[in-house]
């Protein structure tokens, strides 16, 4: 093949691939150039091509697709004070939009934009957006106000910077200060409003219940199922006939059981060990058979591709199955036979993987743990499971330890709990507590995970879906190292290469310490994001060459997709093409950051009513963050942040030394830095804007 012939399907191939990575094998391979001499042609047309700003490299001998810049389409992302960032495939840092250059794009769309003569001295690389290629969002939850002649909607999503008019003829029953859900229908001329209808009501703006459910809608969490959903779960029940015996492994025999939140209601997880003869165990992880129930193309299918994962707000979940599936009849409740596809491993004493294989099962789990119940076990109390548990603990920390030891980071983020009354108000915010039988949980589960992907994402089995995490980005490492020396700590690093030793050295200096949540944060900021995805790029945070997730289908899709392709595989079915798997995936990825997003944004609700609510109080804090007009201060018991803003400092006057990170008094030269410990008084909490205020105690 002529060399030319071979550079423009390297391109086209990087051209088809968006911002995705790939090393020269890998190209060579998907485009089947098996001959020396065109592999090293397709090695020389990717040198060829980076030089000529075509492609870029992106880390450890890998490139990715280079738009050209004149002429490009991203995903704009608006920031409350109205200017954006567009995020373009195979750049990796975003263009930046000043709002008169917005013309009529909103949050989240696929704009498409042209560069901006940059003014002298400024190294932004700035855009315009000179098209809205695709809308994002069809709709937005507000608070309504009607006006004499036309009505608003005020959007709680603050990066939606236009109130939307609203259609008099929808208003209905809506009354003045109501949160409801309304649509975007037009939104033509920049300097006129997005104009709707009014789809429903959520309800009183000033009840928690509608105040926690409208952050969640906001941000486009899905609430509620079709009729058709619910009409097919109710039709679903649990039934251990004959042939389900025959074409089912039965381990009701084991001695099985469950270990989850206290709270917990949908247990998609079990574990059972058994002593073999040779010194070796036969461990089962049993997880919830979920695909039995929902068929593909199902109703009940296509609202849990829509929702993509459960959402976990602070006050309630938002399922991605309805209650009788998620909370009956797929988990693994004890006492009740359940079905169940499991994952049957041989350890040996050590942890070691021995054997391992899928099985559909049937199972019985003994008995309900809650983390503390289990905790207590493993600390020696007594019970009829307690050698189990003691077995499978002992296990998992040979486990735990090698895994960090192959490079695995060892993030572990502290998290909060929101005590709420009975009418949702938070009386305390307390950090969870972290057991050992929560790490057990965890073992088993990654175990699982990166078993079935290593058995089964095998190219030669067909499309498969992985849970990939790049290495982290080089310029993003070297902030963090200029981050970290603000603190007086040093991050090893090599022109922004970093190893997971490094990683795990630094975290593990900060443990226990008033920053160490800082830290961490700030060490996951600088990581790259996980994401699913049909190529396989490996796990570096896991330090895995391959991994997936198998262990949640009651909660994640992506599990679920997963379970019908190890189940097609082990009954000589076909898998879906390599392009529906690639949409599912993305689509999947999309929705877990909303949901995440939900997530935080309902806590951080609850902890701005708690601040709200001690206003006046004093509390220990760390300094987070320094810039020009304040000092960003976290409060470590509770997880809280907000700012000193410098006209309520003392009457000094403070300059702001970037590259120390540090705000020093030009009088008194007193010097304010990065993780010193101060202590503050709320002066304020907004939940319009969820933000709060301190001043210095």
């Amino acid at each position: 093949m002529s060399t030319s012939r071979i550079e423009d399907r390297v391109l086209s191939f990087f051209q088809n691939h968006g911002k995705r990575a790939f090393r020269a094998k890998e190209v060579a391979k998907r485009l089947d150039l098996t001959d020396r001499k065109d592999y090293e042609a397709a090695a020389a047309a990717i040198e060829s091509l980076e030089k000529r700003g075509l492609i870029q490299a992106a880390g450890s001998k890998r490139y990715s697709y280079r738009p050209p810049e004149n002429h490009m389409e991203g995903r704009l992302s608006v920031h409350p004070d109205g200017f954006g960032f567009v995020t373009v495939e195979g750049w990796d840092d975003d263009f930046y939009v000043r709002s008169r250059r917005m013309g009529t794009a909103l949050d989240g769309d696929r704009v498409k934009v042209a560069t901006v003569a940059a003014k002298k001295g400024d190294q932004r690389r700035e855009v315009e957006v000179v098209d809205v290629v695709e809308r994002s969002r069809q709709s937005a939850v507000g608070t309504f106000e009607h006006s004499g002649s036309f009505a608003t909607v005020t959007p709680d999503d603050r990066r939606l910077t236009h109130d939307i008019f609203v259609d008099l003829d929808t208003v209905g029953q809506a009354k003045d200060g109501d949160k409801v859900v309304v649509s975007i229908d037009a939104f033509d001329k920049r300097g006129s409003a997005p104009r709707g209808r009014l789809i429903s009501v959520i309800g009183r703006a000033d009840d928690p219940a509608v105040q926690t459910l409208s952050v969640a809608l906001s941000v486009g969490a899905i609430d509620g199922f079709s009729r058709e959903a619910e009409a097919e779960a109710a039709r679903a029940e649990v039934r251990i006939d004959k042939a389900t015996l025959k074409a089912r492994e039965d381990f009701r025999h084991r001695r099985v059981f469950t270990i989850d939140p206290v709270d917990a209601k949908d247990f998609d997880d079990a574990l059972h060990v058994h002593a073999l003869g040779n010194g070796h165990f036969e461990v089962g992880v049993h997880i919830a058979d979920v695909s039995h129930y929902v068929p593909e193309g199902s109703a009940l299918d296509r609202d849990a591709i829509e929702k993509g994962t459960s959402v976990y707000l602070v006050d309630r979940v938002m399922p991605m199955l309805p209650e009788h599936l998620s909370n009956n009849v797929c988990s693994l409740r004890p006492d009740e036979d359940r079905l169940a596809f499991s994952c049957i491993f041989e350890l040996d004493e050590h942890g070691n993987v021995i054997e391992f294989r899928p099985a559909e099962t049937i199972i019985r789990s003994q008995q309900r743990f809650a983390y503390e119940d289990a905790q207590r076990l493993i600390d020696g109390a007594d019970h009829e499971l307690a050698e189990d548990v003691r077995t499978l603990a002992r296990l998992a920390r040979s486990m735990r330890r090698s895994r960090f030891e192959k490079g695995s980071v060892n993030f572990d983020l502290p998290e909060i709990r929101v005590v709420l009354d009975e009418k949702g108000h938070p009386v305390d915010i307390v950090l969870r507590e972290r057991h050992e039988a929560n790490q057990l949980i965890e073992e088993y589960m990654l175990l699982a995970n990166r078993s079935v992907a290593e058995h089964f994402g095998d190219e030669k089995f067909g499309g498969f879906i992985f849970r990939v995490h790049d290495v982290p980005n080089a310029e993003r490492i070297a902030r963090l190292a200029s981050y970290m020396k603000a603190f007086g700590l040093r991050v090893e690093h090599r022109d922004g290469s970093i190893t997971p030793q490094a990683l795990n050295s630094l975290l593990e200096h900060v443990k226990d310490t008033p920053q160490e949540a800082i830290i961490e944060q700030a060490a996951l900021r600088a990581m790259s994001r996980a994401v699913y995805a049909i190529d396989n790029i490996g796990h570096y945070g896991l330090a895995l060459d391959a991994y997936t997730h198998f262990t949640s289908p009651i909660r994640r899709y992506p599990d679920l997709i997963v379970h019908r392709l190890v189940k097609a595989h082990l009954n000589g079915l076909g898998r879906p093409s390599p392009g529906a798997l690639d949409e599912m995936a993305s689509h999947c990825t999309e929705r877990e950051q909303i949901a995440t997003q939900a997530e935080r944004e309902s806590v951080k609700l609850k902890q701005v009513e708690y601040a709200r609510m001690h206003v006046g109080d004093e509390f220990d804090g760390v300094i987070s963050g320094l810039t020009r007009f304040g000092i960003f201060i976290e409060l470590p018991k509770l997880l809280i942040e907000g700012l000193i803003h410098v006209r309520d400092m003392d009457g000094d006057f403070y300059e702001y030394i970037e590259e120390e990170y540090v705000l020093r008094g030009r009088k008194s030269g007193r010097t304010y830095k990065l993780g010193q410990e101060v202590r503050v008084k709320i002066a304020s909490a907004s939940m319009e804007n969820r933000e709060i205020d301190f001043v210095f105690a």
